[in-house]
């Protein structure tokens, strides 16, 4: 069981609408969104591209419910661009999260991804860094690190599909390059399963280096249609790849009793992006209460 003085549990917002496919959950506005939230149960939520920009507004709509914001997504392009406009841009976000009272900023490597080529097949020609380019990654993840820091935030990496840091050996090299102390690990179990790796033995690893967990479950007959049809990544969001921990076939019971163990302290996320005309965003998100409940006690 996890300890509920340790461990909140929050919801992301693409289950009601994907902001990198904006027609799914078109219909479904923020309001709804975050008041469904509440009524499932959560306690967080991650920040989504219909929320309000300014932080007084979003404060207030999330008091009203009971919610707070636990995450944001930031893409970082320290590959490909110069520093300082990675930087710039990343101030602003840290800036926005300290005012909202948040601890946790996600950042994903976007230079080159594959993850929004709708026609690209999202396992065949993923990009690789070179060794000038992952020390140029490396090292401007940790700066940005010190920058979270100075505003009480930790950087947490988010390892993703199509992305210059999706493998396991990619994810290796990564944590044994960056500082331990300016960049943890985003463990994502259903990026993970996606790329054809057991997340059980990775955030075993890293399980003193996470500071922040997406619970993501993985449809095994769904990932196999794709590999065979060689999909895209967001092609296979909308066949329902993804869904909520317990309705898929990733181990969450390992993964429980790993953050047990390791004494996780932080926000463990229910992200499973679907179709919400397919799935029902409250359904699930209170499908999957139910399943954390009965397998953390949460």
């Amino acid at each position: 069981m996890l300890d509920a003085k340790k461990v909140k549990l929050g919801m992301a917002p693409i289950g009601w609408t994907n902001d990198d496919m904006p027609d799914l959950g078109a219909e479904n506005s923020f309001c709804q969104c975050v008041s469904e939230m509440a009524l499932a149960g959560f306690a967080g939520t991650e920040v989504g591209g219909k929320y309000p920009t300014d932080p007084v507004v979003l404060k207030k709509a999330l008091d009203l419910r009971g919610l707070k914001v636990c995450n944001q997504w930031f893409s970082s392009f320290l590959i490909s661009k110069d520093f300082e406009e990675t930087a710039a841009a990343f101030e602003k976000a840290t800036d926005f999260l300290q005012a909202m009272g948040a601890h946790v900023i996600g950042v994903s490597e976007q230079s080159w991804s594959l993850q929004g080529q709708i026609d690209h097949p999202i396992l065949e020609g993923k990009y690789v860094m070179n060794d000038e380019e992952w020390d140029l990654l490396t090292d401007g993840l940790n700066r940005l690190g010190q920058i979270a820091r100075a505003k009480d935030i930790q950087l947490t990496y988010h390892h993703h599909m199509g992305t210059v840091v999706q493998t396991e050996e990619e994810i290796d090299r990564f944590m044994d390059s960056v500082d331990p102390q300016l960049v943890k690990l985003l463990f994502d179990s259903g990026h993970l399963s996606f790329c054809g790796v057991d997340p059980v033995p990775v955030l075993r690893r890293y399980a003193d280096r996470i500071g922040h967990v997406h619970l993501k479950d993985l449809r095994m007959a769904v990932r196999k249609k794709a590999v065979e049809g060689n999909w895209s990544f967001l092609k296979s969001v909308r066949e329902g790849v993804f869904t909520v921990p317990g309705d898929g076939d990733v181990d969450f019971t390992s993964i429980f009793d790993i953050l047990e163990e390791s004494g996780y302290e932080g926000w463990v996320v229910v992200e499973a992006e679907q179709d919400p005309a397919k799935a029902d965003p409250l359904e699930y998100a209170m499908k999957a209460r139910k399943y954390i409940a009965e397998k953390t006690g949460l």
